[in-house]
């Protein structure tokens, strides 16, 4: 990723949710740097403990956890919201229980903070 500014001197900051091994943000690394646009990612975080020691092996910074844990308050300031829900609810995979599943409803935690009443 781009440390200087950008051509307008200005750094575009941005959080990774559910970042998995690091999909999101190689996207907006490699669209930034060919745009010249600098960014800065300042906040990540994967509850599955795999993805967290992957992501830090690509990108050399461990993610938080489970996303729910995090007061809202801690998260930096931010341009731009990466975020690959979990799609194990959904999928012919997972046991496909939709929003009856915990996971599925954590689009509605980002999209309207205070959604879930997590005492955080």
């Amino acid at each position: 990723m781009l440390n200087n500014k950008g051509k307008n001197g200005k750094v575009i900051r941005y959080i990774d949710l559910f970042c998995g091994i690091g999909g999101f943000r190689v996207a907006i690394e490699q669209l930034s740097s060919e745009l010249g646009i600098a960014g800065q990612c300042v906040f990540s975080s994967d509850i599955d403990e795999d993805c967290q020691q992957a992501y830090e092996a690509n990108f050399d910074e461990k993610p938080a956890g489970d996303i729910t844990a995090v007061r809202a308050g801690d998260i930096p300031d931010h341009d731009i919201l990466l975020a690959g829900f979990p799609c194990q609810p959904f999928s012919i995979i997972g046991h496909r229980k939709g929003f009856e599943d915990t996971r599925g409803t954590l689009f509605f935690e980002i999209a309207m903070p205070g959604y879930f009443s997590y005492d955080n």
